[in-house]
């Protein structure tokens, strides 16, 4: 299934993609997409035909693909050739760090250069969303805990990432630095994450042009390792870490600047398309 969520900010109503392209209303058997429906709802939602739902305005707003993100952990240098155009180490084990959840916006609105600024920068990077609450999970039982994935453009700001303190939260969490979506697609349309493209065009340049073949560590040893140190919970998201293309690993870097577009995408998950506004 491919959930999404619909309508202005802070109102959005859950909704599936039908096969026939069309939006369908799922407030009949959920609230929402979000910690409560994941862990409840979507054997009830598998069950109904979606052409039978009402059908939603294409025009309406896409909202992000979850509502109510308890948590936003994110994966530093996942990838090995992102790492070398940074001239940093391959990690032994991964790097995390939080993302603000006030970052989160629907995947094509616009994304704000926020004051004091000088070095904002974009990453495609795969989303896990968790399904199941996951505290010392195995790594073999990991997908278990998997409701399904997601595109996310973990935008940051370098100069904030690493000028202040080295606290790479800093650099993460300005408001709209985190776009997720358009959908969350079901781990059960996503048979293997470990082999999937993933790109991102600024104004229609290409600039990453990656697969996850190539990430460091594994969607499995992610949700094993990281619920070591917190339990995960329905609901929360994984940013898994960026293919090389970033604005910092330019010679020179390049930097966002406003009026321009990103767009991007994963092979299977969808695309986002945002603006750039200072």
């Amino acid at each position: 299934m491919k959930l999404l969520r619909l309508g202005p900010r802070g109102s959005e109503k859950p909704a599936l993609l039908a096969p026939d392209g069309s939006y369908r209303d799922l407030s009949a058997l959920a609230s929402d997409i979000d910690r409560h429906s994941l862990a409840s709802d979507l054997a009830s939602i598998r069950e109904v035909d979606p052409m039978s739902l009402p059908i939603v305005d294409a025009n309406t707003r896409i909202g992000p693909c979850v509502g109510n993100v308890g948590k936003f952990v994110c994966v530093g240098l996942n990838y090995a050739d992102h790492a070398a155009e940074g001239g940093m180490p391959v990690p032994e084990e991964p790097i995390l760090f939080l993302k603000a959840t006030s970052a989160i916006i629907g995947p094509n609105d616009d994304v704000v250069i926020p004051r004091g600024s000088t070095k904002p920068d974009w990453e495609v990077e795969l989303g896990i969303v968790i399904g199941k609450q996951a505290r010392n999970v195995d790594e073999a039982d990991a997908m278990e805990h998997i409701a399904g994935f997601c595109v996310v453009n973990d935008v940051s700001e370098r100069a904030f990432q690493h000028e202040h303190g080295g606290q790479w939260t800093k650099g993460k969490s300005a408001d709209t630095f985190g776009p997720i979506g358009p959908w969350l697609v079901t781990r059960d349309e996503v048979p293997d994450p470990q082999n999937l493209s993933i790109w991102l065009d600024v104004d229609g340049v290409r600039q990453q042009d990656g697969s996850t073949t190539t990430m460091v560590f594994s969607v499995r040893f992610l949700v094993h390792y990281i619920s070591q140190f917190m339990s995960l919970q329905p609901g929360d998201i994984i940013a898994t870490g960026t293919p090389p293309g970033v604005g910092a690993g330019k010679k020179p870097p390049e930097w966002l600047k406003a009026g321009q577009t990103m767009r991007l995408g994963i092979e299977g998950l969808g695309e986002q398309r945002q603006h750039v506004v200072a």
